[in-house]
């Protein structure tokens, strides 16, 4: 039995697509486009290209008019989409463009001077401020010592009254008004090897008590300095003690 050989011819002539150049693979198809009267060849990967381009394909594209295909314009991605809230009647495109750019309104113009409102007298006997929220500097010389003494128990200073205490013993105590400032009191606190003397301003208490000086020698004080006329728990507080009043036989 005879058998007939068939020959198969594997060059096959190469297709380049028009587009990009390349030419086609083995069992790759072109697709057929018509530009300017010609018949071009575009592989898959153009297809969109063309199409673009305004390359009309083969069996597809020319079976729809020209004037009904749909036109592409490169900028339309850019165009602002028109807003629907806005009706455009005939001269409303021209009134729209003219309104987006016509610059913001002046903010409004407030008045140059607006008058202060009228505040009544206050009547007889009204307090305008709370007596707790203004503190004046007392007048009374016991009255400064003894807010002097509150501002020091107040203070960190007690502490160091408590732990000199412990070793010296308890100490002597004198507080009294300066002689040239009306608003500042000296308090003085005094064992017999060391000494401190603190001041505190009644004009200003958010100063604070303050130490000025000390000492270790009890005799360097004034004369007045060595009067007591206040008294040290054993927590370093401080507490006034007013005079004795001398009763006249």
């Amino acid at each position: 039995m005879s058998v007939t050989r068939k020959q198969i011819n594997t060059n096959s002539p190469s297709v380049a697509c028009d587009v990009c150049g390349r030419s086609l693979l083995r069992g790759e198809h072109a697709a057929a486009f018509l530009f300017q009267g010609s018949r071009r060849s575009v592989c898959d990967l153009c297809t969109v290209r063309a199409a673009h381009d305004g390359w009309i394909r083969e069996g597809v594209d020319e079976l729809v008019p020209a004037d009904d295909r749909p036109r592409r314009s490169p900028l339309r991605g850019l165009m602002r989409p028109r807003r629907f809230d806005q009706e455009l009647e005939p001269g409303g495109a021209e009134a729209l463009l003219a309104a987006e750019q016509a610059p913001p309104p002046p903010p409004p113009v407030r008045p140059a001077h607006t008058p202060a409102p009228v505040v009544a007298p206050p009547e007889p006997g009204e307090q305008l401020y709370d007596d707790r929220s203004v503190r004046g500097i007392p007048s009374n010389a016991e009255l400064k010592v003894a807010r002097a003494l509150e501002l020091f128990n107040g203070s960190a200073h007690v502490r160091t009254v408590s732990g000199v205490s412990r070793s010296l013993g308890t100490p002597m105590v004198s507080a009294r008004p300066s002689l040239t400032e009306g608003s500042v009191v000296t308090i003085v606190i005094a064992w017999e090897l060391s000494w401190y003397r603190f001041e505190v301003d009644l004009g200003d208490e958010a100063s604070g008590v303050r130490v000025v000086a000390q000492g270790s020698e009890v005799s360097d004080l004034e004369p007045d300095e060595q009067e007591p006329n206040g008294t040290a728990a054993a927590d370093g507080t401080l507490q006034y003690v007013a005079p004795a009043l001398e009763v006249e036989p």
